[in-house]
């Protein structure tokens, strides 16, 4: 009124300006309550990433012996791609790709390369750019990826959210027993303990001892964003499944009275005549006694079991989860995403662990259910190439956030809403934890029709040898198989740039995934397919360049020797 006073004995100014200023004033009164209730209607995302999920291992994927009844309903809600990759097939790199929306090779960081994410790197993650856009964000279960300038001892991802409840590295089956984060929850097995921090978070009491909020409450007029991420049906928390008198039934006696059906190309060790790959490439001797339950039926059997008894539990906790939001009055405005950090092999062709670029590592489920979108959508499986890059993006794009210029993936929202049109015409998967365990590095491009794998020379030392070493000269085994120093970073920094620099493959294969999905013929030396097998050579090039990016990667140092140096060489769990 003030102003309209001063505005109004002015010489000169007609009551027109006045009227006109009044106008404006209320335009921008107008404005505010519009962003306020834009806001406030903004949707509510959850993420739920599981590990080591094999593709079919869902009834929706057309498992007929496993029991997901919430997730399979959660895909006729929703939209199932059933031509999802991951870009890296092994845990951290993996997990570090969805969180940044990057390739391994331009993230830069794995298990072998001796380094975390830097916190520049880390503020355009989704978790931090959604905070910063006015979402109250939590994080639940298992992280894999070291953050910040002392990987997972820096505190750094912990503080990033709102709302912590989880533990850094493996959380076993019962994770009371490594991380002292769980020890006041009532539950003992992992599904149910992080039920337990899913309960809290959505109850706004914050009763349950060891979480961590940063907040007093979540705000009810604000949106949220939760990611919660399991250790199963890992083999990490599957093998110290013990059948205790408090677990659930679900994990002692479900399917073992079911007849386990063996994958139909499984190979026992004992009857593997030529190996999938030429032992030169792939040294499977040195591979990890934690897939040698590929070796014998037995043991695989009991594996599929217990991995079929913790996608059960999971599936039982997606149902919770979605009564609760119900319950709330949060289910119509809360949009739920589902996936692995990849596959695993259940002995196919000989074979064990992951960390290839072949179909059974780097295919993963992945369900996105947008109860706003049109009913026309609901129940649609999608086969065109997306990855989990692409789940970043997309829920930017839903929030009505920036994606930052560093994402690699492509949003989805398009194809969620029921135009099918592609976002890519070929998909990269790479791997370069090359190591004393025997994997190659290797690299694939893929359509609908073809994909093309490279391999690379390894050289690396023995896994056998490494042991037979620490025993001899009584050196801490762990410390030896599993701890980084600073010339491992010079080694996975020329993995980064060697084949984008030119060097050779020593290994190739070529394969028609239309006629031929489980990759068993290799017609890289068919003359019939040269045409074919140059296009992807072609589209190869194309893809890791992309992949590879611009400039240097935003990481920081974390081995043994800067540990040391921080006086901390404590090895993540």
């Amino acid at each position: 009124k003030k102003i309209m006073n001063l505005i109004t004995r002015k010489r000169g100014v007609s009551n027109l300006l006045s009227n006109l200023f009044l106008v404006i004033i209320q335009l921008i009164s107008l404005n505010h309550s519009f962003a306020q209730t834009d806001t406030k209607e903004k949707p509510n995302f959850i993420f739920i990433l599981t590990d080591d999920h094999r593709y079919d291992l869902l009834g929706s994927s057309g498992n007929e012996l496993v029991k997901t009844p919430h997730l399979d309903q959660l895909a006729q809600e929703g939209i199932l791609f059933e031509n999802a990759h991951v870009t890296s097939a092994i845990c951290t790199p993996s997990r570090i790709s969805i969180l940044l929306s990057q390739f391994e090779r331009k993230h830069s960081v794995n298990f072998n390369s001796g380094t975390s994410v830097s916190e520049e790197a880390w503020n355009e993650s989704y978790p931090v750019v959604m905070k910063n856009n006015g979402y109250y964000t939590g994080y639940i279960g298992k992280n894999h990826a070291p953050i910040g300038d002392g990987g997972y001892q820096s505190g750094l991802m912990d503080k990033s959210f709102d709302y912590w409840y989880a533990g850094h590295g493996h959380l076993s089956f019962y994770p009371k027993d490594r991380h002292e984060i769980f020890a006041a929850a009532q539950q003992n097995t992992q599904i149910e303990i992080m039920g337990e921090g899913v309960s809290d978070f959505f109850s706004n009491e914050y009763k349950l001892e060891g979480a961590k909020h940063f907040l007093n409450q979540r705000p009810e007029d604000q949106p949220f964003c939760l990611s919660i991420a399991f250790n199963l049906p890992h083999g990490a928390s599957t093998t110290t499944m013990k059948m205790l008198k408090s677990d659930s039934e679900t994990y002692k006696s479900l399917y073992r009275d079911k007849e386990i059906p063996l994958p139909v190309d499984y190979i026992a060790k004992e009857d593997i005549k030529i190996p999938k790959l030429p032992p030169e490439i792939l040294h499977v001797g040195d591979r990890q006694d934690i897939y040698d339950f590929v070796d014998n039926e037995t043991d695989l059997k009991e594996r599929m079991i217990r991995n079929m008894q913790a996608v059960t539990g999971i599936d039982m906790l997606v149902g919770n989860l979605r009564a609760t939001l119900k319950q709330l009055d949060l289910d119509e405005n809360t949009i739920l995403i589902f996936t692995s950090d990849h596959g695993i092999f259940w002995g196919e062709d000989g074979l064990g662990g992951k960390a290839l670029c072949y179909e059974i590592c780097t295919k993963v489920p992945m369900i996105i259910h947008n109860p706003m979108s049109p009913d026309k959508t609901k129940g649609i499986v999608n086969n065109e190439l997306v990855q989990t890059i692409d789940i970043a993006p997309t829920m930017l794009q839903y929030a009505g956030i920036n994606i930052p210029n560093s994402y690699q993936g492509k949003p989805l929202n398009n194809m969620i809403e029921g135009n099918n049109e592609p976002i890519r015409d070929y998909l990269f998967t790479e791997n370069l934890w090359s190591t004393h365990f025997g994997n190659p590095r290797c690299e694939s491009v893929q359509n609908k029709q073809w994909k093309y794998i490279r391999y690379y020379k390894n050289e690396n030392i023995s896994s056998r040898d490494v042991i037979a070493i620490a025993k001899d000269h009584n050196i801490n085994l762990t410390k030896l198989l599993y701890g980084n120093h600073d010339p491992q970073i010079a080694v996975y920094q020329t993995y980064i740039e060697s084949s984008v620099n030119g060097e050779p493959p020593v290994y190739e294969e070529l394969y028609h995934l239309k006629t031929d999905p489980k990759e068993k013929n290799n017609l890289i030396n068919n003359p019939d397919y040269s045409r074919e097998l140059k296009d992807m050579r072609m589209a190869w090039r194309k893809k890791i360049n992309y992949a590879r990016g611009e400039g240097k990667a935003k990481i920081l140092r974390y081995t043994f020797d800067s540990k040391a140096e921080q006086g901390n060489i404590t090895m993540p769990k």
